[in-house]
């Protein structure tokens, strides 16, 4: 009897080494995390910018390309059923274009008041969030291991890239403090966030989602401070130089990141 029990403890614990290790699919929050989220965002700005106006494509022409983009770098990423740098960070670049154009398309071609967009997009992730939380029973981000849980995510990322630029624009434009002014606002708000997680003990996953909506409107507001034309405000460098300094400094750490991720494998 005895050995029929170990037999079966050995049956049972091959059986559990057999089994598929759930694998996350998205990155892990690090600085080089946030550095490229903000590179990725600030560029989202810009190129949405440059795309609609300097190409003369147009809010809607610009809107529904960027959009068939967007899905076809989204359906690689669902496919790639782990992360993989390039993959993961090119959909978000292309989502952060996205969702830049559908609140510009909300304000400029329906004449949507950003307050009102403000609003909106606000209940639409609250109500991504209490949708995932409902079906999942959690909203970390070190477990997106199903593509349920991958689309709640990236549906939530893409409200979040739509309500920082409303929010961004609110502030800058409405309540007049300008890019430099707004950029600093934000930076602020960040530094508050990141200061309530680590001393405070605000909840991870909180300080996460709060941090990331608002890195959106910092970096779409350095984006303009670097983009626009004096007279607006900034710095005058254009909608070509700034995107290019930006994309340059994204493939530059996902090829890094690419590079640490190989060795980290060959390691183990």
């Amino acid at each position: 009897m005895a050995m029929l029990a170990q037999t079966a403890d050995l049956n049972h614990s091959f059986a559990r080494y057999d089994q598929p290790v759930a694998v996350n699919r998205v990155p892990e929050v690090t600085p080089s995390f946030w550095l490229i989220k903000l590179m990725a965002v600030t560029m989202g700005e810009t190129a949405a910018d440059y795309l609609a106006v300097n190409l003369g494509l147009g809010l809607t022409a610009t809107s529904l390309l960027m959009t068939a983009i967007l899905a076809g770098a989204l359906f690689l990423q669902f496919g790639q059923k782990r992360y993989v740098p390039w993959s993961y960070w090119l959909a978000v670049v292309l989502i952060s274009i996205v969702g830049t154009l559908v609140t510009d398309n909300l304000v400029d071609n329906f004449g949507v008041s950003l307050v009102t967009t403000t609003v909106f997009f606000t209940l639409a992730l609250a109500a991504t969030f209490a949708t995932w939380w409902a079906t999942e029973r959690t909203l970390s981000i070190h477990e997106v291991f199903t593509t349920r849980r991958e689309a709640f995510y990236w549906l939530a990322i893409l409200f979040t890239f739509a309500l920082g630029t409303a929010a961004g624009d609110l502030v800058a434009e409405q309540f007049g403090l300008g890019y430099l002014g707004t950029g600093i606002l934000f930076g602020m708000v960040i530094a508050s966030i990141t200061a309530g997680y680590y001393f405070l003990r605000l909840d991870g996953i909180l300080a996460f989602w709060i941090a990331y909506i608002f890195t959106r409107p910092l970096g779409a507001s350095f984006g303009d401070l670097l983009s626009q034309p004096v007279e607006y405000g900034g710095l005058g460098l254009g909608t070509i130089v700034t995107s290019a300094i930006f994309l340059a400094v994204i493939v530059a750490t996902v090829v890094w990141m690419s590079v640490g991720r190989a060795h980290d494998v060959k390691a183990r």
